[in-house]
């Protein structure tokens, strides 16, 4: 069975295949699915909650840009929240602007949008 066609299989309904993201440093590669649904005006915190209790997490800064390529028309046109806080200032976290493609940073308490994503190794 091919990788497309394995990757296939393990896509549940409602969700949508977002591509293939390259392992850096020795990690392995892996594929992206977007699950269904999203939240908003809610803080980093509760966002990733929601994520983990939907048995996904939040996308980090590479896989917000993957799913800015493939999937932007499945976004709103505004800022999501990643899982990548800055490493200088704890207390600021990475997001996603669907609009303009940006990246940028905002406060923990600060009311964003999330969507979930899941990570399924290749085989």
């Amino acid at each position: 069975m091919s990788s497309h066609e394995c990757i296939k299989s393990r896509i549940k309904d409602g969700e949508t295949y977002a591509g293939l993201i390259l392992g850096k440093n020795g990690q392995p590669d892996y594929h992206l699915v977007l699950m269904p649904g999203d939240v908003e005006d809610v803080t980093w915190s509760t966002a990733r909650s929601w994520a983990v209790a939907d048995g996904g997490d939040l996308p980090n800064r590479r896989e917000l840009s993957l799913l800015h390529a493939n999937l932007k028309e499945l976004f709103a046109r505004v800022w999501y929240w990643s899982s990548e806080q800055s490493e200088a200032r704890s207390q600021l976290v990475w997001g996603q602007n669907f609009s303009s493609g940006i990246q940028t940073m905002y406060g923990r308490q600060f009311h964003g949008r999330a969507r979930a994503v899941r990570r399924v190794p290749c085989d």
